[in-house]
């Protein structure tokens, strides 16, 4: 079995788990799952000394993590939320707690975003203190799936590349229990690990930190470059 294979192996349990168990709605497989407890896992993260030392957050725009982003913008934490799909040369939603026209609720959501906050570049971001992954299955090592995609990758990677993302920053990933497998899953050198797992029971700190040093573009097709505007606009 070849490694997009195993990874899919794993995914394919951790959805059908999730949904025979009734730990997140029906229609979540093939998504990054909205959990039941989402709230409870994004307040005990809230508890830990990392969220509470961070000022600045890069997250995923998924409806999973929707509570992680709401609280972030209520302790007053810049919000960096990534444009779905990476469709834009500007790939970040700019969200500041100190002039958002939507409550914290409204603004962290998609809408809300497209409605009141500024896309951005690289160029215009400050460094990160954490970074909220969307994940399918994570396991206690820190490798991490999320739905396939590739999303979440390229955009820890262009941030490393520009300097945002280093050693320093924390990457967490907010999950139910029955997402943390204790399967190997295989990884990539395009993978990043997290450092930090969530639930609503537990909080595992990982040990190993594994990182790309940057967008590893012999992986990635033409037609991919493509299709992100933020890499198409580089030339490769």
């Amino acid at each position: 079995m070849g490694i997009d294979e195993a990874k899919h192996a794993v995914r394919d349990q951790v959805w059908r788990l999730l949904e025979r168990e009734g730990a997140a709605p029906e229609g979540s497989y093939g998504k990054i799952p909205g959990f039941y407890g989402a709230e409870l896992t994004a307040a005990r993260l809230a508890e830990t000394p990392e969220w509470q030392a961070a000022r600045t957050i890069k997250a995923n725009p998924d409806w999973a993590q929707l509570p992680v982003r709401t609280r972030a913008l209520r302790d007053g934490k810049l919000l960096y939320m990534a444009v779905p799909r990476m469709a834009s040369e500007q790939p970040f939603f700019l969200l500041d707690p100190e002039t958002l026209e939507l409550p914290p609720e409204e603004a962290a959501e998609k809408s809300g975003a497209k409605e009141c906050a500024r896309r951005i570049g690289v160029e215009e971001m400050r460094p990160i203190d954490m970074v909220i992954c969307g994940s399918v299955a994570v396991n206690r090592s820190g490798a991490r799936i999320g739905k396939g995609a590739g999303y979440s990758d390229l955009e820890v990677a262009l941030l490393i590349e520009a300097g945002l993302v280093t050693d320093e920053t924390v990457i967490v990933a907010p999950v139910h229990s029955l997402q943390v497998v204790d399967d190997e899953i295989p990884e990539t050198p395009h993978d990043f690990s997290v450092d930090l797992i969530v639930t609503t029971d537990e909080i595992i700190h990982c040990p190993d930190q594994r990182r790309p040093s940057g967008i590893l573009w012999g992986d990635l097709t033409a037609e991919k470059i493509a299709a992100i505007p933020v890499l198409a606009a580089r030339g490769y």
